[in-house]
């Protein structure tokens, strides 16, 4: 018992800022990612390849999508020119329950944000809340399982921490595709 004490005494869980920018990077990129392909689909629309449900017409669909493609391009470069963090550190398990800890808090932190920031006065303000929703949803379930997995087949499949960063955000933009 002394010692099972003694072992999660030693789990301190201080602030890593390598893993705290690393999953912000993840997250922001996650974000920009979804926004970016949502601003090709209004694209799509207005140029009359997929039947019109978002827009009126054509000209609202190419003002939006220059809007969100603008948006989708800055909040894209914010990982890149700011954190400039691109290795998820997941090798022990303090490193582990860190990026799933903050994981779990910029999605609680950033819906409850897009929630109260964003009305769903317009189609297009309506679905940037659920693209919103739907990227701290994944961030909920599916990247702790993704970190946990990568953290357990560490032994056995050897990943790069840069190979694991792009692993991560791939699964994070295709687990939110299933919660939109």
């Amino acid at each position: 018992m002394n010692y099972q004490n003694q072992k999660i005494s030693n789990l301190n869980l201080g602030f890593e800022s390598k893993n705290f920018y690393s999953i912000l990077g993840l997250y922001i990129f996650s974000l920009g990612s979804l926004i970016g392909g949502y601003s090709f689909y209004l694209l799509l629309e207005s140029a009359g390849i997929v039947e019109a449900k978002v827009t009126a017409w054509s000209g609202q669909g190419l003002f939006w999508f220059l809007i969100l493609l603008c948006f989708a391009i800055f909040v894209l470069f914010i990982p890149i020119e700011f954190l400039n963090t691109f290795k998820l550190y997941n090798s022990n398990f303090r490193d582990l329950v860190s990026n799933i800890l903050y994981v779990i808090i910029f999605s609680l932190v950033s819906l409850l944000l897009f929630q109260i920031l964003l009305s769903s006065q317009t189609q297009i303000l309506s679905d940037l809340k659920s693209i919103a929703r739907a990227v701290s949803f994944s961030g909920f379930i599916a990247i702790p399982l993704i970190l946990f997995a990568q953290h357990s087949f560490r032994q056995s499949i050897p990943i790069s921490d840069r190979g694991s960063y792009g692993i991560t955000l791939l699964f994070w933009v295709l687990s939110s595709q299933v919660f939109l």
